[in-house]
């Protein structure tokens, strides 16, 4: 699937819930595989043009960094709870491509999601794989991982974030 990239409207729209399961299953698939092809760690509907609370995660390209692979499609989630103590790491955007920023985020997060069988489940996130749900539920939000950077910092990234939006191009 082709990726939005920076610049377009979609990717500051809010998402909308998803009320029966069998109209995302092959998105959700399709994301997923789109995910492995673009080497990504986190995908959402809003990243491939659709405004659906949907997000998919793959952390196997951090095996080699001791992180357990992991493949999950969330549906509709939300986060219940935030953990205190915040961590910074360097955070990139297929939708962003080329710029990368460190980041702060709760270090955990109490979520609640459906699956692809439409089942609710809540579970407590730590570690990367909350660092990537925090950033996906943020483009379910319209909210960019840069949103979160200093307006000094963002100021000093306004020329590559305008290379970006004028390229206007599609991550393979």
């Amino acid at each position: 699937m082709p990726i939005v990239i920076y610049g377009s409207p979609i990717l500051r729209k809010k998402s909308f819930d998803i009320e029966k399961p069998d109209e995302i299953i092959s998105l959700a698939e399709n994301m997923m595989q789109t995910l492995k092809d673009a080497d990504g760690l986190g995908l959402a509907g809003p990243q491939v043009g659709a405004l659906k609370n949907l997000f998919v995660i793959n952390t196997s390209p951090l095996e080699s960094e001791g992180v357990q692979s992991e493949e999950k499609v969330f549906i509709n989630p939300e986060i219940l709870n935030y953990s205190d103590n915040n961590v910074y790491y360097n955070e990139g955007c297929l939708s962003i491509p080329g710029i990368f920023e460190d980041v702060s985020r709760p270090e955990a997060v109490e979520v609640r999601y459906r699956d692809l069988n439409f089942d609710w489940h809540e579970e407590t996130l730590d570690g990367t794989v909350a660092r990537i749900f925090q950033h996906e539920y943020d483009h379910l939000l319209g909210t960019l991982f840069i949103d979160k950077l200093s307006a000094i910092r963002r100021k000093l990234l306004r020329n590559k974030l305008n290379q970006i939006r004028k390229k206007n191009y599609i991550v393979p």
